[in-house]
């Protein structure tokens, strides 16, 4: 039995979530590395977005989709 690929990972992988950082760091640079680490969820960068930008919520809501592309950010363990 091949047990190297048995462990599904439901939850964010920090290569991945580095990869999410490191868009969102690129399109938006008012955040800080900091700031980025404790981004929670989706709806949490949609508020940050709204809060440092001045966008309207559906707008940063609209920004934050196209650019996570169906990604999720902070599920870790």
């Amino acid at each position: 039995m091949d047990n190297a690929n048995t462990s599904s990972t439901p939850k964010t992988s920090s290569d991945a979530m580095k990869m999410i950082q490191k868009d969102i760091k690129a399109k938006w640079d008012k955040f800080s590395d900091q700031e980025l680490a404790s981004l929670k969820s989706r709806d949490d960068l949609v508020t940050q977005v709204v809060a440092k930008y001045g966008f309207e919520r559906p707008q940063a809501q609209r920004d934050v989709d196209a650019l996570l592309k169906g990604r999720e950010i902070g599920l870790r363990a």
